[in-house]
């Protein structure tokens, strides 16, 4: 019997095993399970309800901020601005109140700053977990069709991405490895990578370029910047051409990712949108990121479905990007690298 990596499932075992179990559908589905999709549209009349759930695994001191960004990223990767969300949070035994206050705490301060409600949830202490677990599901509504979709990706359409490969997973290492990390960063850029999880929200971008019209958006998680340009040309059934130059790596996360050995197009990289737009909504879409001081750059283009989806390196070869497999991994590391 094959075991199963750790990590995200790839989208071949997602495709096989999973998705092609969904037999019964219903009308108010608009958009349902995919590779690539980051949430499920439902048709509830006027308005569409848009839903999106992840689970997340990190220490006290994280993880609640990052459950509340991770979910609510999803939702404007559809253009909405996300108004509520739900927490399912699994604490390991021994923990403490001190553990819970600071969890929810943060989680309360995120949800302030993503300008979403915590509307309900569960919690409880469990043996089955190690380290907190939570699972957050995060609801926006839109007018009915107004969803941005990548599936009307078009040949031409330039692709953009805000801030900088790695991000989110350059902070989690910062934060689970600052011992190791002494030897190679200085205590400043240990402090400045540990930041980046301030930084991991795409909300404000996302219902910018959702205002002012796209041709899909996805948010960089799992897999990395590459793995959602594969993803969106999947779900779109088109290609893409990316110029890895144009994609902006801290010197930082190019440290860290140098020591493990991590590929920075692959890691983690919550905080990171990925947007498709014609060339006029682009422009907007820079001009408005701009002033919200968002760092944005057009990384690359759609080309056609038999164009394939490459990338030209840094060095100038020209690379397939291939579809986003288990996450990159640190040694004895089994969470969200």
């Amino acid at each position: 019997m094959k075991k199963l990596k750790v990590g995200k499932l790839d989208s071949d075992v997602l495709d096989r095993i999973v998705l092609s179990g969904i037999k019964f559908k219903r009308p108010e589905v608009r958009t349902g399970a995919e590779v690539g999709e980051d949430c499920a549209v439902i048709d509830f009349g006027e308005y569409d309800c848009v839903v999106s759930t992840d689970p997340i695994t990190a220490s006290v001191q994280d993880v609640g901020k990052l459950s509340i960004h991770i979910s609510c990223n999803d939702i404007a990767s559809n253009g909405v601005q996300p108004v509520g969300i739900t927490l399912a949070v699994m604490l390991p035994e021994g923990s403490t109140e001190e553990d819970l206050t600071t969890i929810m705490t943060q989680a309360a301060q995120a949800a302030e700053v993503a300008q979403v409600q915590i509307a309900g949830g569960h919690t409880e202490v469990t043996p089955a977990v190690r380290k907190p677990v939570i699972v957050s599901t995060a609801f926006g509504r839109v007018l009915s069709g107004k969803s941005a979709d990548a599936k009307n990706m078009r040949e031409n359409d330039l692709i953009l991405l805000t801030k900088n490969a790695g991000l989110e997973g350059t902070g989690i290492i910062a934060s689970d490895r600052e011992d190791e990390l002494g030897g190679i960063l200085s205590a400043g850029e240990i402090a400045q990578a540990k930041s980046m999880l301030n930084d991991v929200s795409v909300v404000k971008e996302g219902v910018i370029a959702g205002e002012i019209g796209t041709a899909g958006m996805h948010d960089v998680t799992e897999g990395g910047v590459y793995g959602a340009v594969w993803e969106m040309c999947r779900l779109a059934s088109m290609g893409a051409e990316i110029y890895e130059e144009k994609i902006f790596v801290h010197p930082v996360t190019r440290k860290i990712a140098k020591h493990f050995g991590i590929d920075p197009m692959r890691l983690i990289s919550s905080g990171c949108m990925l947007i498709v737009a014609n060339s006029g909504q682009a422009d907007a879409i820079i001009a408005e990121c701009k002033k919200e001081e968002i760092e944005i750059s057009v990384i690359g283009r759609v080309r056609a479905k038999e164009c394939g989806v490459k990338a030209l390196t840094e060095k100038g070869d020209l690379l397939e990007i291939e579809p986003p497999e288990a996450d990159e991994q640190l040694p004895d590391r089994k969470s969200v690298v």
